[in-house]
């Protein structure tokens, strides 16, 4: 999965869970793990939790291709190096991957993150504000010719 905060990535990689694929989130790692941002640890520890989360999930990502299991990762994946990296995780242990991008428009992703900052869940568990949402946005390395996917939001 790849896309910015808000753009559907948890919803997409839920249906891919029901339909059998394994589904690995930083966030969900987090929150299982430590609790709620701002309110169970404080924002510094945020980076380290992130990245001890995400160096748990690799290993469970190499386990499952091991074993055969399809995987959704659901993570941003916003820089195309780390989209590489993960790519060549996965060919190096025998998977197969496919990169799906999720492109919405940043009006719909500020309609969706305001909903989601009222729910008390993992995938609301680090609040995207404003300012947040335009770092995404200036910071996010569109896939263009990395093989993926790509599913925009329908507008209507």
């Amino acid at each position: 999965m790849c896309g910015v905060a808000g753009s559907g990535k948890t919803t997409f990689a839920l249906k891919l869970e029901h339909e059998g694929f394994a589904r690995l989130s930083i966030d969900e790692e987090i929150w299982s793990t430590h609790g709620r941002f701002g309110v169970d640890y404080p924002e510094a520890d945020y980076e380290s939790f992130k990245e001890q989360a995400e160096v748990k999930l690799r290993g469970e990502l190499v386990r499952l291709i091991q074993v055969g299991r399809h995987v959704v990762v659901d993570f941003s994946f916003w820089q195309r190096q780390r989209r590489e990296e993960y790519k060549q995780l996965i060919g190096q242990y025998g998977g197969e991957w496919a990169l799906i991008h999720l492109k919405v428009q940043p009006d719909e992703l500020r309609q969706r993150l305001l909903l989601r900052s009222v729910r008390m869940d993992a995938n609301a568990a680090f609040p995207i504000t404003g300012e947040i949402l335009t770092r995404f946005l200036n910071g996010f390395e569109t896939p263009d010719g990395e093989g993926e996917w790509v599913i925009e939001a329908d507008m209507t």
